[in-house]
């Protein structure tokens, strides 16, 4: 289907989600009371009534190939997948473990430089800036109550390390969706990636070192571990990064997780089954979104409104340099609207793309920069999920401005992708 080179209309049913979901929140002064997947559907329907010369099946027909584009097929598999091994990780204590680990192995000398340490390992380790802030902010509440002071400066440290595995981990949605949408493996987007992302995290530490000293008496009080119940998390990272397809990977990880937890005792076969619904079920929405995306995706192709998009920025980019500004600039306007990452580079990944193949940006940096810009940008959203979980943790005793001030992480990672783009050097060539 196609209704006209260069149409602008055609973009119509992405402003009515901006808008619908932008303008609904802040309304209500709450970016996460209106339900994601509503508005998408209200923006897919303003799609389908669009240009009422074009034969209905004919939209259904771009929208449903869209849709059921093969790249999404695979990340929606990846998804459900991933949540299958974090919901088994979780009823076999697998993630308490790993958290009690991180703690138990804090310097209590450098106690927020710890933290900021220990938030990093969770997170790349869960996969999840949520989750690792809501096991990790409480920690924070607790070391100001022994040291007040350090409530502002302490959420900081977790939730930069939260947005530190959000970014890397080979199970982070932002991971996921960045490799997917530009069809690259996750190995070599990590060891691109990673090169952004450590001196960043090697600053911070330095940084909550020089400010984050608390007395050597004052320590947390993890809880037990079993060394055993953390395998299947480092399993994962290490299969990942061997070169073993993420769809290997999550299996073996899962069978992994499960044996572990009835050798245990943790589990029977009844309580594995319903933690690896449960765990799939968690992705449900995110995957519906994934084929309403890609649906949306295929209509604006269909109307030419993704021609319309890339003739206006081609016009402006001239070199591989400015398209991966361009590609960087797209991600944080985007991503400040909808303060969400993984929606984020869902929507912006495929015309990430096609600004790559254009102008000669190696698959491997587009996908870094859509991930390491979406998440310094979600990490630093004041109404971002991160933040506001970190602010209930501590009963919003204090401002999310408050928390801003200490986000250091997330600043120099946009800093270092930044340089990252400046000073571009040429990758060795990998083929797909």
């Amino acid at each position: 289907m196609e209704v006209k080179k260069d149409s602008a209309l055609g973009l119509l049913p992405l402003g009515v989600f901006l808008v619908v979901y932008l303008a609904t929140s802040l309304w209500l002064n709450d970016f996460y009371k209106m339900p994601i997947l509503v508005a998408f559907l209200i923006s897919a329907v303003v799609g389908f009534v669009i240009f009422p010369s074009v034969p209905f099946g004919s939209k259904v027909e771009a929208f449903s190939q869209g849709a059921g584009d093969p790249g999404i097929m695979l990340m929606i598999l990846i998804f459900l997948l991933a949540g299958a091994f974090a919901g088994l990780g979780q009823a076999v204590g697998a993630v308490q473990s790993t958290v009690n680990f991180g703690l138990s192995h804090t310097t209590p000398n450098f106690l927020l430089a710890g933290l900021f340490l220990t938030s990093c390992f969770i997170s790349l380790s869960l996969g999840t800036s949520v989750g690792t802030v809501v096991a990790l902010a409480p920690i924070a509440v607790g070391i100001n109550e022994s040291v007040p002071g350090t409530l502002a400066i302490g959420l900081g440290a977790v939730v930069g390390g939260a947005m530190f595995g959000d970014n890397l981990s080979m199970i982070s949605d932002t991971t996921i969706a960045a490799t997917r949408t530009q069809g690259v493996d996750m190995r070599e987007k990590f060891k691109v990636n990673f090169w952004i992302a450590l001196p960043a995290a090697l600053i911070t530490c330095v940084i909550f070192v020089w400010v984050g000293s608390v007395p050597s008496t004052t320590a947390m009080q993890p809880g037990d571990y079993a060394i055993i119940k953390i395998f299947p998390y480092v399993f994962v990272l290490i299969g990942a990064l061997t070169g073993l397809h993420v769809i290997y990977v999550l299996v073996l990880g899962i069978l992994l997780t499960a044996a572990i937890g009835f050798f245990a005792g943790d589990i029977d076969g009844w309580q594995a089954a319903s933690a690896l619904n449960a765990g799939m079920s968690s992705m449900f929405e995110l995957s519906i979104t994934c084929l309403v995306i890609g649906g949306l995706v295929g209509l604006m192709r269909g109307y030419g409104a993704i021609d319309f998009v890339l003739q206006r920025i081609s016009a402006l980019i001239k070199t591989a340099r400015g398209g991966e500004l361009g590609i960087a600039a797209l991600t944080a306007a985007v991503n400040a609207a909808l303060a969400n990452n993984t929606i984020t580079i869902l929507i912006v990944g495929p015309l990430a793309k096609t600004i790559a193949d254009k102008h000669g940006v190696d698959l491997r940096r587009s996908a870094s920069i859509l991930d390491t810009i979406s998440c310094f940008v979600q990490g630093v959203l004041p109404y971002g999920a991160q933040v506001l979980a970190a602010l209930a943790a501590a009963s919003y005793a204090i401002s999310p401005l408050d928390v801003l001030r200490h986000l250091y992480y997330p600043y120099l990672l946009g800093l270092s992708t930044l340089l990252f783009i400046t000073f571009r050097k040429r990758l060795p060539k990998y083929h797909v």
